[in-house]
């Protein structure tokens, strides 16, 4: 038997292993693009963001008695509107599954998300396309915690008014 003869009986086997591989690199990214379509939740400005994250454990919740574990101040240039993709994004994370957001005004209201940190609770306070502050409160464990940042546009990145066409990111980092 010839190689051409060969090849032409392995042909409906080698068009159908095409497009299986065709359909496994393809499915991923048709699926993340209906994601970003589907998305409901805010979007930002991309440039130079400074943003404050405090992390305080509740000790009397009745008293309102924290204590500020954590706090850092970062700016960064970045795209926050990729992260909010994350966060209003429906994959759950073990087998915990997050609730649609409840939007109230400028607020975006998770009364049960999965993150990370396990189910938490979240309030995202959009303060136009250049603010914004999220408020994470986790009530699992002894005692509760409360997990925010406020972040806010403070101008563009170097790299876009250099080079528009490509993305940049960098950072500053401050804090304990």
């Amino acid at each position: 038997m010839t190689f051409w003869n060969r090849f032409s009986n392995s042909r409906g086997v080698f068009g159908c292993f095409c497009v299986l591989i065709a359909l496994i690199v393809a499915g991923p990214a048709s699926s993340r693009a209906n994601a970003e379509e589907g998305f409901q939740g805010p979007s930002f400005r991309k440039g130079l963001w400074h943003f404050v994250r405090t992390l305080d454990v509740v000790r009397n919740a009745s008293k309102n008695i924290k204590y500020r574990l954590h706090a850092r101040e970062m700016t960064r240039c970045v795209d926050p509107t990729l992260a909010m993709k994350a966060t209003f994004g429906p994959a759950p994370i073990g087998t915990c599954v997050s609730d649609k957001p409840e939007k109230v005004g400028n607020q975006y209201i998770f009364a049960h998300r999965c993150d990370v940190m396990g189910a938490v609770s979240t309030v995202i306070t959009v303060n136009g396309e250049e603010a914004y502050t999220e408020v994470n409160e986790v009530s699992t464990g002894e005692h509760p915690r409360v997990d925010s940042v406020i972040a806010h546009r403070i101008g563009e990145c170097q790299d876009d008014a250099q080079n528009p066409g490509r993305a940049s990111v960098s950072s500053i980092v401050q804090g304990d």
